[in-house]
């Protein structure tokens, strides 16, 4: 058996590591791509299912983030040889482990809601003087 020495620095390859975090999560931290995760949960989906899934989404937004979705591996896209063409999406393994993160997500916000929207009444009074 043989093994590969590692080339790069470490400093390098987390460099590269923390350089590609921040690119994906730019990617799914946007205002519709965690819908479409939630959206096609544990079934496939068509596009229109999608499109009518999610209130308020264009056409061209719905395509543009299944695309980024697909180029980053969290969605799968069939394309079904009919006419016309049928194509489903479903998530793939990283599309599910992304979902549960978005699931707790969800759960956090459930939980902490109260709280949030107390703090933000709170932050938004206006402060009044003590002279009155």
């Amino acid at each position: 058996m043989v093994t590969k020495q590692f080339q790069g620095t470490p400093e390098a390859d987390l460099s590269r590591a923390d350089s590609l975090a921040r690119e994906i999560f730019s990617d799914i931290a946007n205002k519709w791509a965690l819908l479409i995760i939630e959206t096609i949960g544990d079934d496939t989906r068509r596009f229109t299912e999608l499109r009518d899934g999610i209130e308020g989404i264009s056409h061209k937004m719905l395509t543009q983030n299944l695309r980024m979705l697909e180029r980053n591996g969290l969605v799968l896209r069939t394309v079904h040889p009919t006419v016309p063409p049928r194509v489903d999406y479903t998530l793939t393994e990283a599309g599910h482990g992304l979902r549960k993160t978005v699931d707790g997500m969800c759960d956090w916000t459930q939980q902490y809601l109260g709280h949030i929207e107390a703090s933000r009444r709170r932050f938004d009074e206006p402060v009044t003087s003590p002279t009155g």
